[in-house]
């Protein structure tokens, strides 16, 4: 394995092939990721332990979507890793994907564990740091389970300790990045491919900066586009259907931003398949 330099622009190339291969089987890419987010949700809630397990989940929903990504992406690609023109009779199917990606978090469930438990220890550290700010009260919130009242949420030390806790959280997202795929596709040791994660960001980060501003012109554009329905809707409530149309174009928001995070996380397996030479 060696690390691969690419040029700036790549990083557009990235986000453009993340949306190809998503649209070309977009049921099973939003079940998968619905799937995972249940399971990380449903630990979450869990009393006392809840936000402390969930970060355990993260890099098999990580891996999981690279996984799928690579079956799909494969499976419409040529032998020289550009899109092919084949049928949609020869078009991966959505159980090939799942079973794909529930085959390679089996085999590296150890692997991706100990990575998931270095995310848990960093996330109980950077909330802990938090406790700095606004005297504890986000700690309390997301450690003991504490309730927050309306007024400490408002108050300018809560919300500069979650700026905190966000800012703080950005090395994790970098750490693990490329690590779940490195333990994986490579059998690097999982310490070992949380460095050679930020190395490689460091090493690109041109094409990275530009995949994540692309993404976030991709946002943007899907934010100004619901908004316009939005007020359509609130038009249409304003003539006697207000209830249902709120709910619908709550509804549309949230399936938005889901359907969004699903696409940009899958989009990282190109990042990973750019960056890291396997011979």
């Amino acid at each position: 394995m060696k690390l691969n330099l690419v040029p700036a622009r790549t990083g557009a190339a990235w986000v453009r092939s993340g949306l190809k291969t998503f649209w070309q089987q977009p049921l099973a890419f939003i079940s998968l990721f619905f799937l995972l987010m249940a399971v990380i949700s449903t630990v979450s809630v869990l009393p006392l332990i809840g936000s402390i397990v969930a970060p355990v989940f993260l890099p098999f929903m990580t891996l999981g979507l690279m996984v799928a990504t690579s079956v799909a992406y494969d499976d419409n690609a040529d032998g020289l890793g550009r899109a092919g023109q084949l049928g949609d009779a020869q078009r991966p199917t959505g159980s090939a994907m799942f079973v794909a990606v529930f085959g390679a978090m089996r085999t590296e469930w150890r692997s991706l564990v100990v990575l998931g438990v270095i995310s848990a220890i960093y996330f109980v550290f950077a909330v802990m740091v938090t406790a700095l700010v606004d005297g504890g009260q986000l700690m309390r919130a997301y450690l003991l389970d504490d309730a927050i009242t309306p007024e400490v949420m408002a108050s300018s030390d809560f919300q500069l300790a979650r700026v905190l806790l966000m800012c703080l959280n950005l090395p994790l997202s970098l750490a693990m990045w490329h690590a779940p795929a490195l333990v994986h596709w490579h059998r690097v040791e999982p310490v070992k491919s949380i460095f050679f994660s930020i190395v490689a960001l460091f090493r690109n980060f041109g094409a990275y900066a530009l995949f994540v501003l692309a993404w976030f012109g991709v946002f943007l554009l899907a934010g100004i586009a619901m908004g316009l329905v939005a007020t359509v809707l609130v038009g249409v409530g304003a003539l006697g259907a207000g209830g249902a149309a709120v709910a619908v174009g709550n509804i549309l928001m949230i399936g938005t931003a889901l359907v969004l995070a699903a696409m940009s996380l899958s989009s990282t397996w190109f990042t990973f398949r750019d960056s890291f030479d396997p011979n």
